[in-house]
Order: structure tokens, then sequence, then C-alpha cells
């Protein structure tokens, strides 16, 4: 089972999506709680995953996702926002959420986008615009991206472009024919070329550097 924390100051939401997501035969909502009970919740209920509001009125969703990332048994937390061009949304993606959904997310997604997360997959909504990939990539201009990229083998480069579609690394090796160890020490090597401590990270690099095709192809992992 995947073990599943909301996290929103909104009842209607956390109501909405425990509903979703306990329909789900793997995935059990452990808790849905507000904001300031966030990391006590995290703490006891020990969860795989957590949905977090990027903005919520009695604490700041990147201090709470801060206090996450540090916990013995760190859950994968993505986030959660209204508008896709939030500007919260970079200093989340550095501060190490594994991506962003919309709280409009389509319902028989959601269960899929979870699970994604869970195994280790990249997760960005099909909504996120240029406007988010380059300020979360503003350190250079896009020819220092494409340099970066350069610096890949032909493979590092496939497993590269597989991350950014949100496939977590077992989905990966069955789509190269590679063992999973195999792709992990890949992933470990592209990291390290590219400057980047997270999946998340290069995924945005490889849109910066015009791998992809246009946002919209990697919603489902």
């Amino acid at each position: 089972m995947i073990r599943v924390l909301v996290v929103d100051d909104e009842a209607l939401i956390r109501t909405g999506f425990e509903h979703i997501l306990s329909a789900a035969d793997d995935i059990e909502v452990v808790g849905a709680v507000v904001g300031g009970q966030a990391v006590a919740a995290a703490e006891r209920l020990t969860p795989d995953v957590v949905l977090l509001d990027i903005r919520m009125p009695d604490v700041d969703g990147l201090s709470v996702l801060a206090r996450l990332r540090v916990l013995p048994a760190a859950p994968v937390v993505a986030m959660l926002t209204t508008f896709d061009m939030d500007e919260y949304v970079a200093a989340a993606l550095r501060s190490g959420a594994s991506g962003f959904l919309l709280k409009d997310t389509d319902p028989v997604q959601l269960p899929v986008l979870v699970r994604t997360l869970a195994q280790g997959g990249v997760v960005l909504s099909s909504s996120v615009t240029r406007t988010v990939v380059d300020g979360y990539l503003a350190n250079g201009p896009q020819h220092a991206a494409l340099r970066r990229v350069t610096r890949l083998t032909g493979r590092e480069k496939a497993v590269l472009i597989l991350i950014a579609e949100g496939l977590p690394n077992t989905a990966i090796a069955a789509r190269l024919h590679l063992s999973t160890g195999t792709v992990k020490d890949h992933v470990s090597a592209l990291l390290s070329k590219l400057c980047v401590g997270s999946r998340v990270q290069a995924a945005l690099l490889a849109e910066r550097a015009g791998l992809l095709k246009p946002p919209g192809a990697r919603e489902e992992g």
C-alpha cells in the first residue's frame, strides 16, 4: 500500500483528495490535515507520499517542505497549487519537491500520479509553463543547459528524456531493455554531469535544452 498524507487548509480539497485516492486498492490516505499539523502528522504516520499545499494561511508551505525533507523517514513531497504559474513553484522544486500538481488535476489521473511519485518518478502538471521552467533554471541562459546535455552519452540522454517524461527507474529499465541497477548507474552519472541534485532538476533541464515535446506529454508519468 502507498501511504499518502494530504496537507491543505481547505477542507473541500482535503476531503476530495482523500475520497478519490481512497478508492484505489493500492493507496491508503493515512491523514488529511491543515498545514500547521503537517510535520507532526508526517512524523507520526510515516507516509510514503505527501501532497502539500504550496500556499497556506497558517504556515508557509515551503517551510513545511524543508522540515519534511529532513525527517528520518523523509516522504516524497509533491506540491499542490491552484495556478500553474505560482511564483512559489520554482522555489519548491529547488527545495526538493518531487513535482507539483494543480488542485484541479483530473481525478482519474490522481492515483496514477501518486503511484508515479511513490515509485520515484517525476510528476509535473501538464500545465507546466515556460515561465515556471525558466524561473527554475534562471541561473543561466539556454545555451548553458544545452552545453550540460552535450556531456551525456547517448544512453544517458535517453534515460534523461524518460526521467523527464516521469518514468521511475523500473519503467525506464523496461523501456530501454536494461536492468534496474544499470538504470540507477546511468541516473547517478547524468545527475553528476548535469550538476543537478534531483530527478526533477534534471527533467526541467531537459525541458530547457529542448529535448522534450511541448509541455503536456508528461503529466501521466
